[in-house]
């Protein structure tokens, strides 16, 4: 692959013709290699892996190539913990991360938190979704996936 000026390195082909074909309301997901990406796509997202690479990193190349919708409440969400995670106070320092990336890059909305069985919905209706699949050196992290 060529490299181009100015498109971060770890954004794939197979993403960045995904990029270029995504139009007005068109979503998509990054998730951890926890979340069902295979079986969802089965109903017609575009599956892109991105093995050894994490969302934040990903996040952020996004961010510098692709405008987020702001015609929405917001343009990002991630998966509400469920019940036993809020019992044992699971804590979600990635989410700080997104909010971050997402301050540094412009965006001034609240990341939405939706429950467990809308998140899981949701997807099924996006145009594309990557996975983020940490290898050995960056491991999974608690919550890692976002809309």
């Amino acid at each position: 692959m060529v490299a181009l000026k100015g498109v971060p390195a770890l954004l794939s082909p197979e993403l960045l013709y995904a990029l270029a074909r995504m139009g007005h309301g068109d979503e998509i997901v990054l998730a951890d290699l926890n979340f069902p990406a295979s079986s969802i796509c089965q109903c017609g997202p575009l599956e892109i892996r991105a093995d050894g690479l994490g969302i934040p990193p990903l996040l952020e190349a996004l961010l510098k190539l692709l405008p987020l919708d702001t015609y929405v409440e917001s343009p990002a969400a991630v998966m509400e913990l469920v019940p036993s995670d809020k019992e044992r106070g699971l804590q979600t320092p990635v989410w700080t991360e997104y909010e971050s990336i997402l301050h540094r890059a412009g965006c001034t909305f609240l990341v939405l938190r939706k429950d467990e069985n809308l998140f899981r919905e949701w997807p099924k209706d996006s145009w594309c979704q990557r996975q983020a699949v940490p290898g050995l050196r960056m491991p999974s992290r608690a919550c890692d996936a976002f809309l």
